[in-house]
This record gives structure tokens, sequence and C-alpha cells, in this order.
């Protein structure tokens, strides 16, 4: 049997306000095998966005266990989380994100030289990258003169570049018309079955959702079965 290479249990999330303590997560259940792709679907509002920060490290749970990647994220001190998350997740969210002043290539090959890659072998890895994703002739344009699905493939090669076991995206294809989303689905699915990367993605989109290895609607603070 595959090995999980997320672990959640209980996870308790919430959040101070001016209003007082609102909970988000209320004991979140999660297991994820290694290889899989799993959607996380659910009304607006409900905590989607707060379980995908959870589960890559940007939010630390108040209670509960959480295990990825074989770490124990809970017992981690906060001073090695950066060095967790370059190592092990990449992120793909509704906005891109990417740096206007770069060109794609640059934009793929920065977390590599942050990371202290040489910066021949960044290149050469951001080239192959952009090339896997059908971006061979726009490798030196910046983002403006890219479409919204050409930026967001740039932004799914970035958070490829440093091979990654887990990849989470946020709503990816929010912003792009039916089509452009319906082709950035069929990509990440690709990158799944031939790379064998563990993706979590938040999606409204059910298309996508039935194209995954598991679907859980999260409601009421907690996952559970989706029913589409």
């Amino acid at each position: 049997m595959t090995k999980p290479l997320i672990l959640a249990r209980q996870v308790v999330k919430g959040y101070e306000t001016a209003a007082g303590y609102v909970p988000v997560l209320r004991g979140v259940d999660l297991e994820v095998p290694e290889g899989a792709m799993l959607a996380v679907v659910g009304a607006s509002g409900v905590g989607k966005s707060t379980l995908l920060h959870v589960l890559g490290a940007l939010d630390r749970p108040e209670s509960g266990g959480l295990q990825v990647a074989g770490a124990d994220l809970l017992a981690m001190p906060r001073s090695r989380l950066p060095g967790f998350r370059n190592r092990n997740l990449g992120f793909v969210f509704q906005a891109h994100h990417l740096l206007p002043e770069f060109s794609a290539l640059e934009n793929v090959m920065f977390p590599l030289l942050i990371a202290r890659v040489e910066a021949r072998r960044a290149r050469a890895g951001a080239l192959g990258l952009l090339e896997e994703l059908g971006l061979a002739e726009r490798v030196h344009h910046r983002p403006g003169a890219l479409s919204g699905g050409e930026q967001q493939r740039v932004a799914v090669a970035r958070a490829l570049a440093g091979s990654p076991p887990l990849l989470l995206a946020d709503e990816p294809s929010g912003n792009l018309d039916r089509e452009t989303g319906g082709r950035l689905h069929e990509l990440l699915r690709r990158l799944n079955h031939q790379r064998g990367t563990t993706i979590v993605v938040v999606t409204h989109n059910e298309e996508l959702a039935r194209t995954c290895d598991l679907t859980l609607r999260l409601e009421g603070g907690r996952l559970g079965p989706w029913g589409g």
C-alpha cells in the first residue's frame, strides 16, 4: 500500500478578529497517499485556502497532528519551516504572482537560485520545465506579454522547479476561461501521472474534481465525502 504523503489528525485552526475568535478548521482528518491527486471542494469562505496554508506550513494549526513528507510540522521549529517548504512544496495560486520585471525563464529559475543551485543548472532545469509545459517559444517573454493561461503555466513550472514531492494549488484556474482552465487541469493531471507529484487542489470546478483520484468536501470545518 502506498504510504501517505500527508497525514492530518484532528487539525484545528482559527483566527482572532476584532469580533473575537473565529474557528475555521474544527478537527480535520486527512490522508493523501504519495502520487495521488486530491480535490477539495466547498463553498466560498469555508476555509479551503486555510487548509492549504496549514498543509503547506504557511500557517501553524492550534492543535492536532500533521505530518507532511515524513516531517512532523507541529513539532518542527518555525525557523526550519522555510527550508522545509523550499525542499518539499510547490504552490500555485489563483493569482500567479509572477515577477513582472523577469522573463518566464527567470521567474522559473528564481526559486532554484534562492536554493543556491548553480546558475547554469538552474537555467537548464527551468528551460526543460517550460518546454515540457509547452512554453518553449515564450521563455524570454515577460508576464505582461503572456496570456493568462501561459502565465499560469509559468507559475506551475516555477512551483515544480525544485522537484517537490507535493504541489498545492488554490483555485489555479479561477481567473481563466473554461477552455484555458480545462487545458490547465489536463496539464496538472498529466504532471501527476508522469512525474508522480502528489497534488492537492482547491477548486470550484466539478469537471476537475471528477478527474482526481479523490474528492472531499470541506464543510463545517471538517472534510467529508463530496457526493458530486
